[in-house]
């Protein structure tokens, strides 16, 4: 979680800066790990569902907050891809590393997973 702040703030950062027509691209960094097996004997299953974020961050715009009340959207520093599946691809990454004795899946596995499913409501990085 603390690499997804230390980006978006990378992103912030960014976006204040810059001064030419040139876009830059921006993609959550995901944490690489061993793959898991679906036929795991014994392993709990688990299907993140979504990722939903609020209408403000489902833009292509990296969002910024200017004043307490005021949020900016670039037109230079742009999401490579949804904001909402970036999260949901690092989370399975991240769950995936941290659970052990689990699958964990952005797909559905079966008739016996538990389902999780992540509501974001803001998305700020220090500043």
């Amino acid at each position: 979680m603390k690499k997804w702040l230390l980006a978006a703030a990378v992103c912030v950062l960014t976006a204040c800066s810059s001064g030419g027509e040139s876009k830059t691209y921006y993609q959550l960094p995901v944490v690489q790990g061993g793959a898991q097996s679906a036929a795991s004997q014994g392993a709990r299953l688990l299907w993140v569902e979504q990722v939903s974020i609020p209408d403000y961050l489902a833009g292509n715009g990296v969002v910024y907050q200017t004043t307490d009340v005021q949020y900016v959207i670039a037109n230079n520093n742009l999401w490579a891809s949804p904001l909402d599946q970036q999260l949901r691809t690092t989370l399975v990454a991240n769950l995936s590393q941290q659970l052990p004795g689990w699958v964990v899946s952005s797909q559905p596995l079966g008739s016996e997973q538990d389902t999780l499913n992540v509501a974001v409501n803001g998305f700020h990085g220090p500043l």
